[in-house]
């Protein structure tokens, strides 16, 4: 991060040096969390976490399907990525395409019954590595915190969203 201009004309805002400790110790958190997530699913079920939080995401709809377009919001990729990541998995046998019923625009992604078999098995060993490295390093006051934080910031982050992409609808 470049230092801080000593212009007194500049209305930039810069970090204050506790936001900047925050914003490196939050970055280094980020990524450590999903490289040791990822590692976790990788040696223990042969998932990469985007894969994981797709199988789960799936899993937890009706029917265990989801328009493609919504599930590439909630994985965070683009459609396109989303559609190389689903074609892997349907290699696997973890899940599986069909036109929309009501829609023949769309796609589902289906989670499939060997699918739901892998996810059921590589669940438990995830949550104990989630619970291990968050939930039991933090006392309740704390993962109270920690929740309204990460809240804050998504709400901050759906508006802004919103704001720059006011008419797109994800259907």
């Amino acid at each position: 991060m470049p230092e801080q201009p000593p212009h007194p004309t500049d209305q930039r805002r810069w970090l204050t040096p506790a936001e900047l400790e925050t914003w490196q110790q939050f970055g280094l958190m980020l990524h450590r969390l999903t490289a040791a997530l990822e590692t976790q699913l990788q040696q223990d079920a042969g998932l990469r976490y985007v894969e994981y939080y797709v199988l789960a995401g799936l899993s937890d709809q009706p029917g265990h399907r989801m328009r493609m377009s919504d599930l590439a919001v909630l994985a965070n990729s683009e459609l396109s990525r989303l559609s190389h990541l689903i074609s892997r998995l349907e290699r696997r046998g973890f899940v599986r395409r069909e036109p929309d019923p009501t829609n023949g625009r769309y796609t589902h992604a289906i989670l499939t019954d060997a699918g739901h078999a892998h996810l059921a098995e590589a669940a438990p060993g995830h949550v104990a590595r989630v619970l291990d490295l968050i939930f039991d390093g933090l006392v309740p006051a704390e993962l109270d915190s920690l929740r309204t934080v990460a809240a804050k910031i998504s709400e901050r982050i759906d508006r802004q969203d919103q704001r720059s992409c006011p008419g797109e609808d994800t259907a």
